[in-house]
């Protein structure tokens, strides 16, 4: 029998809000998502899908298709961050200090529900597809994930996931070809000095005066050094020094990122990082401060692949069709670690809106107050069903959307 689609999630739209108001009431820090990984885990085995697990509290479940295909991989994130919520939600989150200020418990719900979908129609359906259910996103897990087999048995053709975003409205999705997410590189600076009084400067060596020349000098690469047509951002995100006014410290350190819509190792000759190490050290000797740069994390721009990307925007032909929903572009300058996976299979990377102002979901990712318009989630069950049944060609002509 045909599946009409939209009425199908709209039977499982109280499922599919519960499960995420479940997630969002309980959220779990990177690889400690225990109680997550085992309902999703329990969830998959309901639906009769072989379930296994990776890197700990990673869940993966097996949808075998009835019919001979490819191997799709469907991924979502499903770790929390360690923030105080302020939502003042009905469902907000039971553990202080801890809340998923970044969609991702919208994400896996969304896929589960999908996962149900699909799986109704296993039969009939081209391929097989792996379910990857992704710990740890915020410090890239998806490397680890890749180094131990996660494209492989079976080995994966093609790779699609999504990511919630208010600020785009609800009822808007973008999928484009080209890098849609940034590559991010978190760096660590510590300057180290000679402490001593603050009225007699001229007997200390001041590493807070080094820090801010740091921070000013390495926004000149940007204006000097980097072509205004390629997108790159540099942000410090702390500075800690000192204990007291009267007092110059021995040492500063600063965190922050350097963000590329590009792939910057790649560069020939001098690389942006390259660049921005030697200002950094050249800044610091000038103060006469000894200076460690790390890099301590590192996620590769996401960069769907133009095939796929056609396949999915197929797809949210479909899902917008008679309906006031829009496809739109869309670019960010944050960071994914889906880009992994995408650099060793084709993948697409899709946004879903889910901001609305009047609803209080327009607030950033990672902000305190931060939600999502639980309105918009059946509108990405949908996008996942149609998505996979659009990479397996032929497989929409039986689906009333």
């Amino acid at each position: 029998m045909p599946l009409d689609l939209r009425s199908r999630i709209g039977e499982l739209e109280p499922e599919l809000i519960a499960l995420r108001r479940d997630f969002h009431m309980h959220p779990e820090l990177g690889l400690e998502e225990h109680r997550t990984a085992g309902i999703i885990e329990t969830y998959l085995q309901d639906l009769g899908l072989e379930t296994s697990r990776m890197c700990g509290t990673g869940v993966i479940g097996m949808l075998r298709g009835g019919q001979p295909g490819k191997t799709l991989m469907m991924r979502a994130d499903i770790d929390a961050l360690p923030i105080l919520e302020e939502t003042g939600l009905d469902h907000a989150s039971t553990v202080p200090g801890k809340m998923h200020a970044c969609g991702h418990d919208g994400h896996t719900a969304m896929m589960l529900v999908a996962a149900k979908i699909l799986s109704e129609r296993r039969e009939t359906l081209k391929g097989d597809i792996k379910f990857v259910f992704q710990p740890n996103e915020e410090l890239g897990c998806a490397a680890d994930m890749v180094k131990a087999g996660v494209l492989q048995n079976p080995d994966v053709d093609a790779v699609i996931g999504t990511h919630l975003m208010t600020d785009l409205p609800t009822g808007t999705l973008s999928a484009q070809e080209g890098a849609v997410m940034a590559e991010a590189n978190v760096f660590k600076i510590s300057l180290r000095g000679r402490g001593g009084h603050t009225a007699i400067p001229d007997d200390a060596i001041d590493p807070i005066a080094a820090a801010a020349a740091v921070i000013q000098g390495a926004q000149s690469l940007l204006a000097r050094e980097i072509s205004p047509h390629r997108a790159c951002a540099i942000v410090f995100g702390s500075i800690h020094s000192g204990s007291a006014a009267n007092i110059i410290p021995e040492e500063a350190e600063l965190t922050g990122t350097v963000r590329c819509l590009f792939e910057s190792r790649a560069d020939k000759g001098e690389t942006v990082l390259e660049r921005f190490e030697r200002i950094v050290r050249n800044i610091s000797a000038a103060y006469r401060v000894e200076v460690t740069l790390e890099w301590t994390a590192f996620d590769p721009p996401t960069v769907n692949d133009p095939t796929l990307t056609a396949a999915m925007r197929e797809a949210a032909d479909l899902v917008t069709r008679g309906t006031d929903r829009q496809l739109v572009p869309y670019v960010t300058m944050i960071g994914e670690d889906f880009g992994e996976f995408a650099m060793h299979v084709p993948g697409t990377f899709y946004f879903i809106g889910v901001g609305n102002a009047e609803k209080g979901t327009d607030w950033p990712h990672h902000h305190p107050r931060f939600d999502i318009d639980e309105d918009a989630l059946a509108i990405g069950v949908e996008m996942h069903v149609t998505g996979a049944l659009t990479y397996f060609d032929g497989q929409l002509r039986n689906t009333v959307c």
